[in-house]
């Protein structure tokens, strides 16, 4: 045989080879016993069910960690501000955790600390997160405080502060705010971009 009609052939026995195997693949399932598959699918199924209910449980707890630790940073750093001044630091945490500079939780954003060559210790982010005891939140402060970090956890209220990253009592003057696009003044604090 020469090579030309080979290679013409290729096509036709590389159908008849596929049809072949598919005719042989149909003979060994019509022929072959379907319990184990079944009994073997059944307890897929159950363990994969099993997995997806571990996983939206271990997700509301994520979720549900998160929302606590925002109520907590806009009770500890603004609850005696206007409601305004509360859905911004909200806001600030919140753009934190999504922007890439910052760690990606809300629970890592709020308790992030950094080393302060000038003090020479680890400072938080946030100032109430460096005190050894801060007292359990409580009172409608803590309801209102949660009811802001709620809405803003999952955007149920427009963004007030969009792209602030930073912000600061307007008693204290820090040297990184002069680097910084100042954006608004609510109370008695000032936003950044």
């Amino acid at each position: 045989m020469r090579a030309g009609t080979y290679c013409s052939l290729l096509p036709f026995r590389l159908v008849w080879m596929v049809e072949r195997g598919w005719y042989g693949l149909r003979v060994r399932w019509y022929t072959t016993d379907k319990a184990p598959w079944l009994v073997f699918l059944t307890i897929a199924l159950v363990f994969a069910s099993f997995g997806s209910l571990l996983q939206m449980a271990f997700a509301h707890r994520d979720d549900w960690r998160n929302l606590t630790c925002l109520a907590r940073n806009v009770y500890f750093e603004a609850r005696g501000e206007p409601v305004h001044g509360q859905y911004a630091v909200a806001q600030v945490t919140m753009n934190r955790a999504a922007s890439g500079r910052y760690p990606a939780t809300v629970c890592e954003v709020v308790y992030q600390q950094a080393w302060d060559p000038q003090r020479k210790r680890l400072v938080g982010a946030f100032s109430w997160t460096e005190f050894d005891e801060v007292a359990s939140p409580s009172g409608e402060e803590w309801r209102r405080a949660w009811k802001v970090a709620d809405a803003v956890y999952y955007r149920r209220e427009p963004l007030v502060m969009e792209g602030a990253l930073f912000y600061h009592a307007t008693y204290i003057k820090p040297k990184w705010a002069k680097d910084k696009q100042p954006l608004a003044r609510i109370g008695r604090h000032v936003f950044y971009r």
